[in-house]
């Protein structure tokens, strides 16, 4: 039985039993506890935590939805059962049935034939555990079902009491397990052996709430739910390994393709060796989680869930090159990923060349990335050697890790082939400290498990009617005040305020937008509006300040949208529309929205792209957009379903969830069709003229550009204008003229820098002979050191200092030159040794640390020259700390 099919006679059989389907959310959810939803239930958390009605008749719904999980990347492929992403098929339960009705409709499931929809599983090799108290679920298994007490279990918290790790619901669970026979394992059910008998399903009795607390067995609970709920969560990844009858999660049809691939470009072979083994299976398992996290919209980059992606593609490349890949690979792994995948997700269709070029464009770079740091750990072996040990330290390991991104076990492994051994304690000392860090500052960000109860009645029983569309203008009804986080029924002049209303011409902010400014009055009072919110996407939340008189729950008021904040930030919105369809037309369809800022006369558009945008295609895409502008495009509006808004060509955004009902906002009929919420011009002309800014890079594979719209357009313009009239008439030259008269004088001024720099560098060097004249002799070995005041930075001390070493080299002299310059606050500092001193034992990355220790600096290099950098903060006189460091560099060499 195919995957695709494990998950069609799932749903269908909820579905027969009156539960809603509900289709899987994206991977990435607006919750600030979550990197990645990580759990079947996680869409529907605030239905469980009571904080809204669930909206579904029967108070039942059925999805699988997709998971990731990524806490343990680095055990992925050693196990055979752990996948980063998994599919979660689940029934859920919002105060209709509980433990028995969970328990009979997965039995049904499990056990029932084929023909009626089941997946006709064996009763006699499924094995149950039930959480250590819970007699009544006990019960139900042996006495509705008809378990045999023997393969019923009990397991304490840590393994049979379910919560999402963080704060939230939680409540015993009972697990089904099945019996993979004794090639597998010891008898004895799954107490004894969770190889032999693999958990396929966990029923949990979602009744609690949990605080915080670390672990699966060490937290508070907090008290019950309003309601006892079911959250079942059926692996379908492991399901399938069962009715394909094989081996592992990595043999089924979903991954085993992805294995096959990989034989093929490397040469290896799966099931010959165990290390090879677990290769395949990270090329396997990372191919489809990148897959599914760059269709959800993730981009590589540095931190967060673009850090997570960058880490699973780097695995990919790493392992396959282990394998013995040559060269690329990407391209053919996530190509075979999106052929299995696809009858599950038929959106990978529409997206194939997006998710391509994202993997692709990260592979490039990390195979340069590879090439870099391999070369850059010769020199570090090259350094370890010639020091006399065989140990790599684990600081210069961390930092290609951690710099460079070169893996550790890569460092690892070619430390081997070069007869060395890296110091992996200390490495680890250090990735755990990063790892600290990186928790205290997502603390110190995390938001927390935030506590909408206190909105709860108004967003499941008066969510806010918005009318801004129409009108600037309403008549409204308070409906709730909330100050310092609590509700009140009056407020009064001076207070801040959040203000209900029933009904609201004030946008909230969403899509980019930013939420309206303006007015709450009434006879009496008046609250100035400087923000709107939602909540549970349904309940305004208006912001303000009460400037005069009072107001209480149940008034008549008036609320009154700036028109000037809402022309401004209409046009704005509407030119990020025409922006984006300029882009693509430029581009071609895989630069997409990335996300996007609305204010008013200002857009920023950030879009997945692999390359800076040139001169001319700025330009191009500014000329289109104007073009679009001067055309006075219609902007129509469309209310539809969303399988119809899709089959009309809305671009939708990458990881929002929208309704069943949505608006498509369309700007010159096929020329900008988008799926959108906010407020718009009702013709393009009424933008005004846009002028881009210019683009950059915000993150590994995402540009953005900014915009301004209408008058701030019109005034960045004038003033831009004025600009170049005022350089125009001090270069006495026409201002079509002037790039070519800039450059003319940019080259000049090159020309004379670089002039002044080689008379600098001439007169440095004359001082050579003078510098030694004064050197000393220390034991056997000739000490020149100088605090050189001319020299303009690092470079010339060095400079000065080869020129130095090369000269008493010449007279095979045993030699030391230590040089020194107080630039201000940065004082470098540079050491050379003739090779007979390197000869002789004398170490100048030694000595560079030794000088570094007077002058608040540190450097380093290889024995025969080294430099470094000190500050001048916080030493009275630079002078006497160079002399007192050069004469500690004196007292080292006597020994020589």
């Amino acid at each position: 039985m195919q995957t695709h099919e494990i998950r069609e006679r799932f749903i269908q059989h909820f579905v027969k039993a009156g539960h809603q389907e509900v289709p899987s959310a994206s991977l990435i959810l607006d919750d600030p506890n979550l990197l990645f939803v990580n759990a079947g239930m996680v869409p529907f958390k605030p239905y469980f935590l009571g904080q809204q009605n669930p909206p579904f008749p029967n108070g039942t719904a059925t999805s699988i939805q997709k998971c990731v999980r990524t806490l343990d990347i680095e055990e992925v492929g050693i196990t055979t059962r752990h996948n980063t992403f998994f599919q979660m098929a689940g029934n859920f339960s919002f105060g209709q049935y509980f433990k028995e009705g969970a328990i009979t409709h997965a039995w049904g499931l499990l056990t029932g034939s084929l023909e009626e929809g089941g997946f006709g599983l064996d009763p006699e090799r499924l094995w149950v555990t039930v959480y250590l108290d819970d007699d009544e679920a006990a019960d139900i298994w042996e006495k509705k079902i008809g378990l045999p007490a023997d393969r019923i279990q009990r397991l304490g918290m840590a393994d049979n009491y379910w919560s999402m790790g963080i704060p939230g619901p939680c409540g015993p669970c009972s697990e089904i397990y099945y019996d993979r026979g004794p090639e597998y394992g010891k008898e004895g059910g799954p107490i004894a052996d969770d190889n032999r008998y693999m958990e396929i399903w966990n029923l949990v009795f979602m009744q609690n709430e949990r605080g915080e607390g670390i672990g699966k067995d060490n937290f508070e609970i907090l008290g019950p739910l309003p309601k006892k709920n079911i959250d079942t969560g059926l692996g379908v990844e492991r399901v399938a390994c069962i009715l394909q009858n094989v081996d592992n999660v990595y043999e089924t049809d979903l991954l085993r393709p992805v294995i096959e691939e990989a034989e093929k470009l490397t040469g290896s072979t799966y099931g010959a060796k165990h290390e090879d083994d677990i290769r395949f299976r990270v090329i396997a398992d990372h191919s489809r989680t990148a897959m599914m996290l760059i269709l959800d919209g993730v981009v590589p980059g540095n931190e967060g869930r673009g850090y997570i992606l960058r880490r699973l593609l780097r695995r990919i490349i790493r392992s396959a090159r282990l394998l013995g890949a040559q060269g690329a690979t990407m391209n053919q792994f996530i190509t075979t990923i999106m052929d299995t995948m696809t009858p599950s997700y038929p959106e990978i269709a529409d997206n194939r060349e997006r998710i391509l070029q994202v993997a692709v464009n990260e592979e490039k770079a990390f195979l340069r990335t590879l090439e870099s740091g391999t070369h850059l750990f010769e020199q570090v072996a090259s350094a370890t050697s010639a020091e006399g040990r065989n140990v790599v330290p684990g600081e210069q390991a961390f930092t290609l890790h951690d710099t460079y991104g070169f893996p550790i076990d890569l460092t690892m492994e070619m430390a081997a082939e070069a007869g060395l051994t890296v110091d992996r304690d200390g490495f680890e000392k250090l990735m755990a400290e990063q790892v600290a860090r990186a928790k205290a500052d997502s603390r110190a960000k995390k938001h927390g498990h935030t506590d909408l109860s206190l909105y709860r009645e108004w967003v499941d029983e008066h969510p806010t009617r918005f009318v801004g569309f129409d009108t600037l203008s309403n008549d409204a009804r308070v409906l709730g005040l909330v100050k310092g986080g609590a509700k009140t029924s009056e407020v009064t002049a001076g207070d801040e305020v959040e203000v209900i209303l029933d009904e609201s011409s004030l946008y909230a902010e969403a899509g980019g937008q930013l939420g309206d400014r303006g007015l709450i009055c009434t006879g009496d009072g008046l609250v100035r509006i400087n923000d709107v919110q939602k909540i549970g996407k349904k309940l305004w939340i208006h912001k303000g300040i009460v400037e005069d008189g009072h107001l209480e729950v149940g008034h008549q008021v008036r609320a009154e949208v700036d028109p000037a904040w809402r022309h401004a930030a209409r046009q704005a919105h509407s030119g990020t529309h025409l922006i984006h369809a300029a882009l693509r037309q430029v581009l071609g369809p895989t630069a997409v929205q990335a996300g996007s800022l609305n204010k008013p006369g200002y857009l920023r558009f950030d879009f997945n792209y692999a390359e800076a945008l040139t001169p001319s295609q700025l330009e191009e895409i500014q000329s289109i957009t104007n073009q679009a502008v001067d055309t006075d495009y219609d902007v129509n509006t469309i209310e539809t379903s969303l399988e119809e808004a899709k089959a009309m060509g809305a671009m939708a955004l990458f990881g929002e969830n929208y309704g069943d009902i949505v608006r498509v906002v369309e700007i010159g009929g096929p020329f900008s069709m988008e799926l959108c919420g906010g407020t718009h011009v009702a013709h393009s002309s009424q933008i005004g003229p846009v002028a881009v800014l210019g683009e950059s890079s915000v993150a590994s594979g995402v540009r953005r550009i900014e915009a301004y719209s209408g008058l701030y357009s019109f005034d960045y313009l004038a003033k831009e204008r004025a600009l170049v009239s005022g350089v125009a008439g001090m270069l006495k030259t026409p201002s079509e003229e002037l790039p070519e008269r800039i450059a003319q004088l940019t080259d000049k001024l090159k020309a004379a820098e670089k002039k002044i720099a080689e008379l600098g560098r001439q007169q440095l060097l004359s001082q050579a002979s003078r510098y030694l004249d004064d050197a000393r002799v220390v034991g056997n070995v000739t000490l020149v050191s100088a605090i050189v005041e001319n020299a303009a930075d690092a470079g010339d001390l060095r400079q000065l200092a080869t020129d130095l070493k090369g000269r008493l080299a010449a007279r095979n002299d045993t030699a030391v030159i230590v040089l020194g310059s107080n630039n201000g606050d940065k004082l470098p500092f540079v050491v050379a040794a003739t090779p007979a001193a390197v000869e002789a034992g004398v170490k100048s990355g030694d000595l560079v640390k030794l000088v570094g220790g007077y002058v608040n600096g540190r450097g380093g290099g290889k024995p025969d020259m080294a430099q470094g950098s000190g500050s001048a903060a916080g030493i009275d006189d630079v002078s006497a700390a160079f002399r007192t460091a050069f004469d500690a560099v004196a007292d080292a060499l006597a020994a020589y």
